[in-house]
């Protein structure tokens, strides 16, 4: 009985692909120190935070990233990963995430 794992693109190799799409992209890049992401959050006018890597196991970022699925599914026209709720709720789950 057998399975296939899905394959795993090297984070350089995404990250580059990404990288190429737009130079502003390529620009703000450089902003992302090791071991974080950054993700967009708004409603209407989208802002930046960088989070750590590791707040992606967590339960209540968890839902944040399921209804960003359900919102844009994983071909949103941004590029970047974009959160739907607004700016206070996304502060309110990581500060408790740092509270941890």
């Amino acid at each position: 009985m057998g399975f296939s794992l899905p394959r795993v693109v090297p984070a350089k190799k995404l990250l580059r692909r990404s990288l190429s799409n737009s130079s502003k992209a390529a620009s703000m890049a450089v902003d992302v120190p090791k071991g974080h992401l950054a993700v967009y959050v708004g409603e209407n006018k989208k802002k930046r935070f960088v989070v750590p890597v590791s707040f992606l196991s967590q339960p209540s970022f968890q839902d944040l990233l399921t209804r960003a699925e359900e919102e844009y599914g994983y071909d949103h026209p941004m590029g970047g990963l974009t959160i739907p709720c607004s700016e206070d709720a996304f502060i309110d789950v990581i500060s408790n995430l740092n509270a941890a």
